[in-house]
């Protein structure tokens, strides 16, 4: 029996796999290659418009709303971490290696910068 959450963070990739196929796409008829081709501010800025509409929805206790923008907002991170350079498989990593840690303890550890 398979994991219905693993299949679900599958996803996540097929969606980053999606998004970098899309760099090479036509602006006038990809929204990702639109938004990749606009850079990184411009990617940077959808991703806190959309973090703020999820907080909003979520404060307002609209789940259906909050499913909507939270689903905006991980296509938007994932846009911001292709025109970055940031593959998703490291980010999935880092967040690998933090199972199980404390956050209190995780955040103590970073280096300060």
């Amino acid at each position: 029996m398979t994991d219905p959450l693993r299949h679900r963070l599958d996803v996540l990739a097929e969606l980053a796999d999606t998004v970098t196929a899309r760099k090479g796409a036509s602006p006038e008829i990809s929204y990702t290659a639109k938004l990749l081709s606009q850079g990184i501010e411009k990617c940077a800025k959808k991703v806190g418009e959309e973090a703020i509409e999820a907080a909003l929805a979520a404060v307002k206790g609209d789940r259906d709303h909050l499913k909507l923008e939270a689903a905006d907002l991980f296509y938007h991170l994932v846009v911001l971490l292709e025109v970055s350079g940031l593959p998703l498989a490291d980010v999935m990593g880092e967040l690998e290696k933090r199972v199980g840690t404390s956050g209190i303890a995780e955040k103590a550890s970073r280096k300060q910068v």
